[in-house]
């Protein structure tokens, strides 16, 4: 019986287990990945965090690991299938058995839904991004483009607009489906082109993005756009699969938890890119790890 399990090992299960453990809970990380870090191992250069200006994401999430396990975390690496609620305790299911512990945080992240065309996956990282507000320093003054018609990708489109000196919207229907004030305000960014019934059939570029090829979805005819980024703004899923059903969720999956990361069942906590807030960084999840690490303690003592 631990006191607490931490499921996943990004930047908020990390900064769980390090509060955590300094706090002298009994806890295990759960991670099904074979290195902890989520997706800040695939991010070429990180800019944006405290004290760290420039760093390359791998070393980041090896830095965080190696910081727990300084500390003497204990780790098990395993997928896990179900999270059962059973009162004071909870029993996490894992393909290498059942887990019980008093106190569960669910920090499995999120995933960033992708195009699925050539180019992408390699180009991840260099030029490739899915998070504007995270790389969009590195364009500053060059041309860009963002996919996606929602409100994100508006806003991506009008973030990128203030630095860089051309921003492409692309969008596969002909009209967007963001909300309408933020259309006026791209419709008045004169750097901004919307190429609507577009689609990106590749990303162009061996080491670094180069360009994109389009199609429009009306005429089949092709065009290649030279550009350094590309921002994909087509959605993203968050990890919350173990929790629906059992903890309140937004209409996006979103667990709804509050900053101390407490649930609506008592001794499940959410934290990091899996709960419901307005940024989603490294730096939240991190702060999200401690509030969830340091609510799960008082839990644990209450009961």
């Amino acid at each position: 019986m631990y006191d607490l399990i931490i499921i996943g090992s990004g930047p908020a299960g990390l900064s769980a287990a390090i509060y955590g453990k300094r706090a002298g809970l009994d806890l295990l990380v759960v991670e099904q990945a074979p290195m902890s870090g989520g997706q800040v191992l695939n991010t070429y250069e990180v800019d944006n965090y405290l004290g760290m200006p420039g760093i390359n994401g791998f070393d980041m999430g090896v830095q965080f690991r190696d910081h727990a396990d300084k500390l003497g975390v204990k780790f098990a690496e395993a997928c896990v299938s179900a999270i059962q609620d059973n009162g004071n305790t909870k029993t996490v299911v894992t393909d290498d058995g059942p887990l019980e512990a008093r106190a569960v945080i669910l920090a499995s992240g999120a995933v960033h839904a992708q195009l699925g065309v050539p180019g992408e996956e390699r180009l991840s990282g260099k030029g490739v991004s899915y998070c504007a507000t995270c790389d969009g320093a590195f364009f500053r003054g060059q041309t860009v483009a963002v996919v996606g018609g929602g409100d994100v990708a508006l806003e991506d489109a009008a973030y990128l607009a203030r630095t860089c000196e051309k921003v492409y919207l692309i969008h596969r229907r002909d009209q967007l489906r963001g909300a309408f004030v933020l259309q006026q305000d791209l419709e008045a960014l004169p750097n901004v082109e919307v190429l609507y019934s577009h689609v990106v059939e590749e990303i162009l570029g061996e080491t670094a993005v180069e360009g994109i090829r389009v199609k429009n979805l009306k005429t089949e005819e092709t065009l290649t756009l030279p550009l350094a980024g590309l921002f994909v703004a087509v959605g993203i899923r968050p990890g919350t699969e173990l929790v629906r059903g059992l903890a309140d969720c937004d209409e996006g999956g979103y667990v709804l938890a509050g900053e101390d990361c407490a649930t609506s069942v008592p001794g499940l906590f959410a934290a990091g890119d899996v709960r419901k807030k307005p940024l989603r960084q490294i730096v939240t999840a991190v702060a999200d790890g401690a509030n969830a690490a340091v609510a799960a303690g008082s839990y644990c003592k209450r009961i």
